[in-house]
């Protein structure tokens, strides 16, 4: 027995703001190949609101997963935080998080950075550290206000929602962990020196050799481990920076696209970093049936991928309906302008 099938998912929520811009809009306002949203895969994205940041989201969705896990947030043993656009340089946001969720003050509280895989990797490390027994319960959350040089082409994707995971035993669990890996090299497709207000990107190299070869070469690495094959799997989830590249690499791994168009999200909010493979899989946790079987691979550049498979349990039918669902989110929705997106995201300096 792998250490990972005696920990599992205990509660999920998600957030999503509700303002939204369509990539009509961007393409307009820069005078982008109107062709590329098709390209793309993406009809618009969510922005956080003025009043919004990376630990507000997270916020809000780790209280629909503690609504959903129904423990006692003094029980939480760590808070881990994934993010790339946390508000404080110095100064860590899992404890605000910790504090405002009532966790505090007899836990681990944590940021966790590994570009958009960051929440990943804390999910990886909260499986052993639940499985261990050193803890009862860890809470995992991947949350961004994803930034994007205004007219550059990743203005097109880069978003904000967030996603967050209790982690505990299998028998408490709405889906249960079965087994996991990791693959993980040094390929700078995607960067942000300090003192750079926004990232760099390799374009067409952020696709190939980062993005496919890591996806993957974890999810091989998960077959190698455990004798699955596609076929095994209901759900695929992977890291959503549009709506193409998921679809292309679960062709290439053999999984059809039906297995992907469940948990796809991107096409309605964008590319929300380290939410965007959680969320997908929030989003089928909110519809999938007891027995079924999920393939989630998350990616971050830099790069590194993980790869987990993921099995529902009965008791994800009595937990679903005690917060808000993924769809209640990507329905409650307002499109705004260029210019109010400008003012919301802080890209005009003022000077008085």
């Amino acid at each position: 027995m792998l250490p990972e099938e005696n920990t599992g998912i205990v509660g999920w929520g998600s957030y999503v703001p509700r303002w939204r811009i369509t990539l009509e809009e961007i393409v307009e306002t820069w005078g982008f190949n109107p062709e590329q949203p098709k390209e793309l895969r993406v009809v618009e994205k969510s922005v956080a609101g003025v009043d919004e940041d990376a630990v507000t989201m997270a916020w809000e969705a780790a209280r629909n997963a503690l609504a959903r896990a129904g423990v006692n947030p003094k029980e939480i043993g760590a808070v881990w935080f994934g993010t790339e656009s946390k508000p404080y340089a110095v100064k860590p946001s899992a404890t605000i998080i910790a504090e405002a969720l009532g966790i505090t003050p007899n836990a681990m509280a944590t940021d966790w950075e590994f570009a958009c895989r960051a929440a990943s990797e804390a999910l990886r490390t909260s499986i052993g550290v639940v499985a261990s027994g050193l803890i009862k319960y860890a809470l995992v959350i991947g949350s961004d206000t994803a930034q994007a040089n205004p007219g550059d082409v990743l203005e097109l994707t880069a978003s904000s929602a967030a996603t967050a995971l209790v982690i505990g035993r299998r028998e408490e669990a709405a889906a249960y962990f079965e087994a996991s890996a990791s693959y993980v090299t040094d390929t700078p497709d995607f960067w942000r020196r300090d003192n750079s207000r926004y990232p760099l990107h390799g374009e067409a190299f952020t696709g190939e050799p980062a993005y496919f070869k890591h996806i993957i070469g974890a999810v091989k690495a998960l077959f190698a481990k455990t004798g699955l094959k596609p076929s095994d799997f209901d759900y695929a989830v992977f890291h959503q920076p549009n709506g193409t590249f998921p679809i292309r690499v679960a062709e290439i791994l053999g999984f059809t696209k039906e297995k992907v168009l469940p948990g796809l999200v991107t096409p309605l909010i964008g590319n929300s970093y380290n939410s965007s493979a959680l969320i997908g899989l929030s989003k089928i946790l909110d519809q999938a049936a007891p027995g079924q079987r999920i393939l989630l691979a998350p990616f971050g550049s830099g790069a590194g991928s993980d790869a987990f498979s993921i099995v529902v349990t009965d008791k994800v039918m009595e937990k679903r309906d005690k917060a808000p669902k993924v769809e209640d989110y990507l329905n409650r929705k307002q499109l705004i302008s260029y210019a109010l997106y400008a003012k919301y995201r802080r890209l005009i300096n003022r000077i008085d």
